[in-house]
């Protein structure tokens, strides 16, 4: 369901991130299950997948760059349309991925993110969820004047729980299911 440039966004379409740009992650599959939650809500939802972004986007759209990448330009018009957002965000060396923070920088600046919801869900091979990639990220949206939901999900030991396409761990769905009811409400 990648057809984020074509479906049309308005105020109450959230849209998924996936904050990695490995293809076939297991970010996309918890993106994937989050889009079918957001469903069972009756919530309009769409995902990005970063793995989509122009592999030269950091040389060809960013700074003096900003505005020449027609590929990297869809993406980046999309999220500035965009009032609500997930960013479903794997821990990386103790953080999150550099693509996500090269894709930030890639919006318009001062803030293409500011006054945008945002909720965030981490995970992690690691005992820690991503508490520490999600605090990075809160950090930054922060500065740029975005407002984040304070339930931020840590699904931890991720791989022990995902099974078939589904997260089996009660008190993750749980979680999932209170910020996407406060996310609707936001």
């Amino acid at each position: 369901m990648d057809n984020f440039d074509s479906h049309p966004i308005t105020d109450q379409t959230i849209l998924i991130i996936v904050g990695t740009n490995r293809r076939n992650s297991l970010s996309r599959q918890i993106a994937d299950y989050y889009h079918s939650l957001l469903t069972a809500y009756h919530a309009d939802s769409v995902i990005m997948d970063l793995s989509g972004l122009p592999a030269d986007f950091t040389s060809t759209a960013l700074y003096e760059h900003t505005g020449k990448n027609p590929a990297f330009n869809r993406f980046k018009d999309v999220v500035e349309q965009a009032h609500k957002m997930v960013f479903i965000v794997p821990e990386y060396n103790n953080s999150y991925p550099g693509v996500l923070k090269s894709f930030i920088d890639g919006m318009t600046y001062p803030s293409g993110l500011a006054n945008k919801k945002m909720a965030l869900v981490g995970l992690s091979a690691s005992h820690q969820g991503g508490a520490l990639a999600l605090s990075h990220l809160n950090d930054i949206f922060s500065y740029l004047g975005s407002n984040t939901l304070a339930l931020r999900v840590k699904l931890a030991q991720i791989r022990a729980y995902w099974k078939d396409g589904k997260l089996e761990h009660d008190l993750y769905n749980e979680l999932l299911h209170s910020q996407i009811k406060q996310l609707i409400a936001f």
